[in-house]
């Protein structure tokens, strides 16, 4: 039996994990009655704009959504290849129109030992690529509700 050590323990993959997550950030904000959907398109860039697809949107009110179920790896270890797609997000956030309010829904997760979050690291250690304007959401999969936002 072949196993996948990036594989998510207990996940079918890691597609489900994330196309599960996104349904969680969806059913938060339908309860703060906030209608987005999935794969939600616009236009994105510096000179020249092209569509992106974020994870969820709306265009009434206007928002757009990345979701992100990373963890710290076994071991406590900063997930790397995770933080270059966050840092991707924020690209994405920086060329989005200035009119859409932008939000980084991510998992709630902290390291043993310092009790840092995943989210808390990012911020300390990236912050000069974090647009002014985005806001981030922590989901607390056990507690089952939003510890920060």
């Amino acid at each position: 039996m072949l196993t996948n050590p990036h594989q998510r323990v207990g996940a079918t993959s890691n597609a489900h994990v994330g196309a599960e997550f996104e349904r969680i950030a969806a059913a938060y904000f339908s309860t703060n009655q906030i209608h987005v959907v999935p794969n939600y398109r616009i236009a994105v860039g510096l000179h020249v704009t092209k569509q992106h697809a974020f994870d969820l949107g709306s265009d009434s009110p206007k928002i757009i959504v990345e979701c992100k179920s990373h963890r710290w790896t076994s071991g406590n270890k900063v997930p790397s290849a995770k933080m270059t797609t966050w840092n991707e997000a924020m690209f994405y956030f920086h060329l989005a129109p200035s009119d859409y309010r932008k939000i980084f829904f991510v998992l709630h997760h902290k390291r043993d030992g310092s009790g840092e979050s995943l989210v808390g690291y990012y911020r300390r250690i990236y912050a000069h690529l974090i647009p002014v304007d985005v806001e981030f959401i922590e989901w607390d999969e056990k507690a089952g509700k939003v510890v920060s936002a």
